[in-house]
């Protein structure tokens, strides 16, 4: 029994030596210093440098505008069948045009994101239960994106939402899996001023009348402002996109929609979207059962170039980390000049070419393995700015980049004043 208690404290003390040993290796594993005996403090990571996609400004975007869906067709004007949408998707597939989403083309309209050649935007107005039960599960066979326009008292429960009507739940399990929604109006009826509009009073009673004055601004703001703020509030999303009821709207719309957040404003009055297209005024093609050449037309146009030759896409001067870069003045008649062409994709080595101002197409060299194409100068600049022009193809398209440096007065060629002749 006595040796059973000696053992117990002995065990302790070995356990206690070992945790002190443990302890004290760790301290001593830990690097030490020369020079300081506190540990230096961990250097940060350099965060890596965003750089902005080169988008490809010759793109070209057709947006369709569809309805209702229906197996019988009753309205010709807004209606067409499952079978004749599931077709012109295909067709689109068919066509080697590409079915993006309406944020992707607004990023690539930003300038933050490239795009195919060719694209095409579905969206779906109103918000027909055939946009859910229907459109949707063909959408999905292909993974195309789309945009529902929702006018919120549309919505089933709404003072305009029949049983032909979207519900709110139906909507929210659209925006789980992504669906982009935004504003069509509250009550789907022509915008501007003076123009007849159905109001409905509580009882259930509508009216036909003209509105104007504060009368009007304030049905108007209920409209625009209302039906986005609504819609964010019922779903918990972002609202960036507005399309106008039968595409009728003036500068006043306008404004109130650019003041209530809206980035982009959609027609019906179809047209390719290209880069340089105003954002408050989108042409959407409307697909109708009594109009089948519409859709057919639409996809003709974008095929076609707009230029009738071959389309040059032209690239920021940022994005090519050019020296001298864009705007900077530099001390020597003599620079030289280089651009980086890897942000723009692969590059044909042939096909590079740099012309400076003032001298015209200069010899310069292409190393394709670092994207870099250089000239170094060898007869002085003689103007006090410098305008280099550089064009190459990639993936069979032509793209070109310019910019203008300037030179410090004194150092170029023609600057300087010619020494005077001394006097006979």
């Amino acid at each position: 029994m006595m040796i059973r208690f000696a053992i117990v404290p002995l065990l302790f003390a070995l356990n206690f030596s070992m945790c002190n040993r443990h302890e004290t290796v760790s301290q001593n594993s830990q690097p030490s210093s020369t020079s300081s005996p506190t540990p230096a403090a961990p250097v940060a990571a350099a965060s890596p440098k965003k750089t902005k996609p080169v988008v490809d400004q010759t793109a070209q975007v057709i947006i369709f505008c569809y309805h209702r869906l229906v197996d019988k067709i009753r309205y010709p004007g807004t209606e067409i069948t499952p079978a004749a949408f599931e077709a012109q998707m295909k067709e689109l597939k068919d066509h080697g045009i590409t079915v993006i989403g309406m944020q992707d083309l607004l990023a690539w309209k930003r300038g933050e994101k490239n795009i195919p050649p060719r694209c095409a935007v579905i969206t779906f107005d109103d918000g027909w239960k055939s946009q859910y039960e229907v459109a949707w599960p063909i959408m999905k066979k292909f993974e195309y994106p789309f945009t529902m326009f929702i006018y919120t008292e549309g919505v089933r429960g709404g003072s305009l939402g029949g049983g032909e009507a979207i519900t709110w739940e139906q909507l929210a399990d659209m925006r789980d899996n992504g669906v982009d929604i935004e504003a069509h109006t509250a009550t789907h009826q022509d915008l501007r001023e003076g123009h007849n509009i159905m109001l409905a009073s509580p009882g259930g009673k509508r009216t036909r009348t003209k509105l104007t004055g504060p009368q009007y601004e304030q049905w108007v703001q209920s409209e625009v402002v209302g039906a986005k703020e609504l819609l964010e509030q019922r779903l918990g999303i972002k609202v960036n996109c507005f399309a106008v009821p039968f595409g009728n709207y003036n500068e006043h719309v306008k404004e109130l929609a650019r003041n209530a957040g809206y980035e982009a404003m959609f027609t019906v009055y179809g047209q390719p979207i290209t880069f340089t297209s105003a954002l408050d005024s989108l042409g959407r093609y409307a697909i109708e059962a009594n109009k089948p050449k519409v859709f057919e037309d639409a996809v003709k146009m974008i095929g076609a170039s707009s230029a009738g030759g071959p389309a040059v896409a032209e690239v920021g001067a940022k994005d090519l980390a050019t020296q001298p870069a864009d705007g900077e003045t530099v001390r020597t008649a003599l620079p030289l000049i280089k651009a980086n062409l890897s942000a723009i994709g692969q590059i044909e080595p042939g096909s590079v070419q740099m012309r400076v101002s003032g001298i015209g197409i200069v010899p310069a060299s292409y190393d394709p393995k670092t994207g870099i194409v250089s000239y170094q100068v060898t007869q002085k600049l003689r103007e006090k700015s410098c305008s280099v022009f550089v064009t190459a193809k990639s993936a069979g398209k032509k793209v070109e980049a310019h910019w203008t440096f300037g030179i410090e007065e004194g150092a170029a060629g023609g600057i300087t004043s010619p020494a005077p002749t001394p006097k006979k």
